[in-house]
């Protein structure tokens, strides 16, 4: 896996219901390396940190293979890297592989994974239509968040290689299940599997609790 793109955001006013609304998932690519710290990007504008930045969410990643499937859903769209508000965009990157608490190496960095995305409404202002909040939850591509368990620089064309796999762990596809297309029929094992993972964070098993 590779890095493909850096991309950061300045915070950006947009209108939404008649009210102005400041975010950050506009960002675009750029031609630098950008510096992973504990709790964000450093330069990127983090708007509202109850839901972006913090431990759990230092960085998000998404993958660049998934760019064709929206790509053909959203073709009129201006597309560049960062359309999902990512900080990277990582060619091979496979949510049904990756696994919540693996670690992985990442330029100067060392990153854990953390959390899957959990799209809010601005994911729909970007796109232009706010249909594509519960297609991207129904497509289970959310890439991740993930902790910086070590700061550094990143730039595009550095290897994302894995140190610790977490191999006993859940994917992030899985996890995403739990949290949207829980069946109890069939998700139970996975449900007290992930419960008893103490590398799951706090909130996504207080999210999935709540929804089951």
């Amino acid at each position: 896996m590779k890095v493909v793109s850096t991309n950061i955001g300045e915070s950006k006013t947009i209108f939404w219901r008649g009210k102005q609304v400041q975010t950050g998932i506009y960002k675009y690519p750029v031609d630098i390396s950008i510096f992973l710290d504990t709790e964000d990007v450093r330069g990127d504008r983090v708007v509202d940190r109850r839901y972006h930045g913090g431990v759990d969410k230092a960085c998000y990643l998404y993958s660049l293979n998934h760019y064709p499937y929206w790509k053909e859903k959203y073709p009129d769209l201006d597309w560049e890297y960062g359309m999902f508000g990512e900080n990277l965009t990582i060619d091979g990157f496979d949510e049904q592989s990756i696994k919540i608490g693996a670690t992985y190496s990442l330029g100067d960095a060392i990153v854990q994974i953390s959390r899957p995305r959990q799209p809010c409404y601005k994911l729909g202002i970007r796109f232009g239509n706010k249909g594509v909040i519960k297609q991207f939850i129904d497509s289970l591509l959310s890439g991740v968040y993930v902790r910086v368990l070590k700061s550094g620089l990143v730039k595009a064309g550095d290897e994302f290689i894995v140190k610790e796999d977490n191999i006993n762990g859940i994917t992030i596809t899985e996890l995403n299940t739990l949290m949207f297309h829980y069946n109890e029929e069939t998700h139970e094992d996975l449900l007290i599997k992930a419960l008893n993972d103490p590398l799951v964070s706090d909130s996504d098993k207080k999210y999935f609790r709540k929804n089951v």
